[in-house]
C-alpha cells in the first residue's frame, strides 16, 4: 500500500493506521534522515503494526533502515495478557549485539609515543572474523552451558574481569530466565569456539578520545572527562545468536497457523509470548544475550591487559548495553500498567533518571546509552530522559544507507585506510574488503541521528568521542 508520512513535529512523523494495521506507525526522524532508496523500511514499520497484541505504535528510530522482518531501528511492544507475540525478527540475528565503553586516566596527548605499539597489542589480543579464534577456549565440562546461563558474572567468576564490572552492566551482565536447553546443538557448536571474539561487519574495538562533554554532572558520574582516552567495543553473540534466530524463525513459521496468526511477511514469524514456542524462544534468546555480554566482558578484559602492559594505565568500565533484544517489562498504556514484551531491534533501552533498575551512583542521571559511530567520525554517550518515548528507547548507531556491495564500489580498502591514517586514526583491519564495506559513506551522519534523537525527546547528549585507532573484523 502507499505509505503517507504525516509530520507531527519536525522530528516525528506518523503513518495512520489502515487495515490490517492494529496501531499507527511513528517514525522519529528529520526530513533528511527519512529512509531513502524506496520505502522498504517504512513498509516494515507498517508490517510490524499488524502483529497480534501490539500496543501504542510501531516505532522507528532516526537511524532506521531495512532489516530482517523488523526494520533496524524498530521498536514494538506487545501486551502479553492480550495474546501479544514475540518475534525473532524483532530482535535480529545478532542477539544482544551491543556496546561496552571503558575509560582510563590516560590523556590523549600522552598517547602518540605508544599508540602504534598499543594498536599492535590490541590487534593481536582481539580475535575477529569468521575463523579468528577466541579469547577463551572452553574446555571444562558444561562450561558453555554455564556461560549461557550466567553471562558476564560467570566469566568474571572464572577470572575474566572484576566484580565492579558487573555493577556497570545492563541487567548486572546477565539476563534472567536463560534456558540453554532451548539452544540447539548446532548453535552451541557454532558458539563454542568464538567466546571472546569481535566478529566482522560493523563490529569494532576502537581507541577513542573524549572530545566534548555536553552534560558535566552526568559525565562525571559516568567517569568521563574531556581529553580522556577510552575504549569502545561493539559486538554481539556471533554464530550462536545467528543460529538461534534461524532455528526459532523456522519453528514459529511452522506453528503460526496453530495459533491462528497471519503476518504479511514470513520474516515476522512469531508466537504468543505465553505459549510454549514463545517461552522457548525467549529462553534461547536470553542464553544468547548472556553469551553476547560475556563476549564483550572477555574482549574488554583482554584490552585491559594490553593497556596495562603498554601504557601502565588501567581501564574501568563505564557501561555495557545491548541494542538487539526483547524484554518483558512493565509500562503504562492507556492509563494502566501492563506486562509488555518490548522488542528493540537496532534500538537501545534508555531508562530515565531515578529508575530502580539503574545502579545507585548512576540513578540520578539516567541510563548511559552508547552509540557507536563510523570509522573516522564520532561516537556518543547519551542518557535516558524522563518521559522517554517508545517505551524508553532511542537510536543505536548511524544507520546504514549503502549495502556492503555498494560500499566496496565506493572506495578501495587500502585507500580508505590511508585516508583514515591521514585523519589521525590508526587502523588494524583483517581484510581490505571488510574495511571498505564499513566506509563512513555507507552510513547516515551519526551526529544528525543523535541530534534528532535528542530533539525528539528520546535521550540527551552527555559526551562525544572521536577515534584514535580502530581494530576491525
Amino acid at each position: 500500500m502507499d505509505i503517507v508520512l504525516t509530520p507531527e513535529t519536525p522530528h516525528r512523523f506518523r503513518i495512520e493506521r489502515r487495515a490490517p494495521m492494529r496501531v499507527p506507525g511513528v517514525v522519529f526522524a528529520s526530513e533528511d534522515l527519512l529512509p531513502t532508496g524506496g520505502a522498504e523500511a517504512l513498509q516494515q514499520v507498517v508490517n510490524v503494526a499488524t502483529l497480534p497484541g501490539i500496543v501504542t505504535a510501531s516505532y522507528a528510530m532516526p537511524d532506521v533502515h531495512w532489516g530482517y522482518g523488523f526494520p533496524i531501528g524498530g521498536v514494538a511492544a506487545t501486551d502479553v495478557a492480550a495474546g501479544g507475540v514475540v518475534s525473532p525478527g524483532g530482535v535480529g540475528f545478532d542477539i544482544s549485539c551491543g556496546v561496552r565503553l571503558l575509560v582510563t586516566e590516560l590523556a590523549a596527548e600522552d598517547l602518540p609515543p605508544v599508540r602504534e605499539r598499543l594498536m599492535d597489542g590490541l590487534d593481536r589480543a582481539t580475535p575477529r572474523g569468521m575463523r579468528g579464534g577466541a579469547v577463551w577456549r572452553l574446555t571444562g565440562p558444561g562450561q558453555l552451558e554455564k556461560l549461557l546461563a550466567g553471562g558476564s558474572p560467570y566469566a568474571v567468576s572464572q577470572g575474566h574481569g572484576e566484580e565492579r564490572d558487573l555493577d556497570r552492566c545492563e541487567d548486572g551482565g546477565a539476563v534472567s530466565d536463560a534456558d540453554p536447553g532451548q539452544v540447539s546443538a548446532r548453535a552451541k557448536e557454532r558458539g563454542a569456539g568464538q567466546v571472546g571474539s569481535l566478529g566482522s561487519g560493523n563490529h569494532f574495538l576502537e581507541v577513542q578520545r573524549v572530545a566534548e562533554v555536553y552534560d558535566a554532572p552526568a559525565a562525571a558520574a559516568y567517569g568521563l572527562r574531556t581529553g580522556q582516552v577510552c575504549v569502545m567495543i561493539h559486538c554481539g553473540s556471533r554464530g550462536l545468536g545467528h543460529q538461534i534466530c534461524t532455528d526459532h524463525v523456522r519453528a514459529m513459521e511452522a506453528d503460526m497457523a496453530r495459533y491462528g496468526i497471519e503476518v504479511p511477511d514470513r520474516q515476522l514469524a512469531c508466537a504468543p509470548v505465553d505459549s510454549a514456542q514463545g517461552r522457548a524462544y525467549l529462553g534461547a534468546m536470553a542464553a544468547a544475550a548472556n553469551y553476547g555480554r560475556a563476549n564483550r566482558q572477555l574482549l574488554g578484559d583482554a584490552a585491559r591487559r594490553v593497556f596495562a602492559g603498554v601504557t601502565g594505565a588501567r581501564l574501568d568500565l563505564v557501561y555495557d548495553i545491548s541494542h538487539n533484544l526483547a524484554k518483558v517489562e512493565s509500562h503504562e498504556v492507556a492509563g494502566r500498567r501492563r506486562r509488555l514484551c518490548v522488542h528493540r531491534k537496532g534500538a537501545t533501552r534508555a531508562l530515565p533518571p531515578g529508575h530502580p533498575d539503574l545502579p545507585p551512583d548512576l540513578r540520578p542521571h539516567g541510563q548511559p546509552v552508547l552509540i557507536p559511530g563510523t570509522m573516522g567520525t564520532a561516537s556518543y554517550v547519551l542518557a535516558g530522559v524522563a518521559g522517554g518515548q517508545a517505551f524508553f528507547s532511542t537510536c543505536h548507531g548511524a544507520g546504514r544507507v549503502l549495502s556492503r556491495h555498494a560500499a566496496v564500489r565506493t572506495v578501495p580498502g587500502k585507500e580508505l585506510r590511508a585516508r583514515l591514517e591521514r585523519q589521525g586514526v590508526a587502523v588494524r583491519a583483517s581484510s581490505w574488503r571488510g574495511l571498505a564495506e564499513e566506509t563512513p559513506e555507507a552510513y547516515k551522519d551519526v551526529a544528525a541521528v543523535v541530534e534528532t534523537s535528542e530533539a525528539a525527546g528520546l535521550c540527551r547528549r552527555v559526551a562525544r568521542l572521536v577515534p584514535l585507532g580502530v581494530v576491525k573484523g
